[in-house]
């Protein structure tokens, strides 16, 4: 059952590279920086995903990210989803990551399962939410 909103975060995607995939479809490499919130605490964050085209034009994607506060705070996630292209070249994903964190103030986090809701516009502008998973 989808739980209490936990995190939230507004930025721009900071770079974009095409990978090699063998023998699979078309791979691209996206590395984003955002503002926003977790846990109630103000953050950071920056984060490397790889999406996969799959055969029916929906993308697979993994990643990993690290998030801090302003008084030193970090943690660590690392996540999959499924992701949608837009006609407007926009791209949607849901998905699933996994915090690793030693401050006191998310240690709650080390327990969570957390869905969360990406998305990024046509010009770079990304948007997303997380959400505790009961």
């Amino acid at each position: 059952m989808l739980g209490e909103r936990i995190g939230e975060g507004t930025g721009k995607v900071t770079s974009q590279r095409v990978l090699p995939n063998p023998g699979g479809g078309p791979k691209m490499e996206t590395s984003f920086q955002e503002s926003g919130s977790l846990l109630g605490v103000n953050t950071t964050e920056t984060c490397t995903y790889f999406a996969v085209a799959r055969p029916d034009g929906n993308l697979f994607g993994e990643g990993q990210g690290i998030v801090m506060s302003k008084d030193g705070d970090m943690a660590t996630w690392t996540g999959q989803g499924l992701g949608t292209l837009k006609k407007d070249g926009a791209v949607s994903y849901r998905g699933a990551i996994y915090f690793q964190t030693a401050s006191p103030k998310w240690a709650r986090l080390n327990s969570l399962a957390v869905v969360y809701e990406y998305e990024v516009d046509a010009q770079g502008n990304t948007r997303g939410q997380l959400f505790e998973w009961k």
